[in-house]
């Protein structure tokens, strides 16, 4: 059974997005990624399924080892998605800076 997972959620673990960071260096194994953890290997390989059902990691058979690599065009589909967002939040926040700006020299 093929279970589809949304990678907002899958993202919006902590553990997660370490893993996610980790493998941004370099493919590793399960067991390498566990050693980053002072989780149980079970729980880091259950986080490293979701991400994999979402997508966002793929595995890469070497010999009997099994690597784990990002897969760029998923993270690609979600930093689009983000994309409008994060210009607005810019524009918000560069209107903030101006305020204070304003608001400091005014207090001068």
């Amino acid at each position: 059974m093929d279970l589809r997972r949304d990678v907002f959620q899958a993202i919006a673990d902590p553990t997660r997005r370490k893993i996610i960071r980790l493998l941004a260096e370099k493919p590793l194994t399960a067991g390498s990624i566990a050693s980053n953890f002072e989780s149980s290997r079970p729980t880091i390989s259950k986080h490293v399924q979701i991400l994999t059902e979402c997508e966002l990691l793929e595995k890469d058979q070497r010999g009997r080892k099994i690597y784990y690599h990002l897969n760029p065009k998923k993270l690609k589909e979600v930093a689009n998605f983000l994309e409008p967002f994060q210009n607005t939040w810019k524009t918000k926040s560069n209107k903030f800076e101006d305020a204070i700006q304003k608001f400091k020299s005014d207090t001068k």
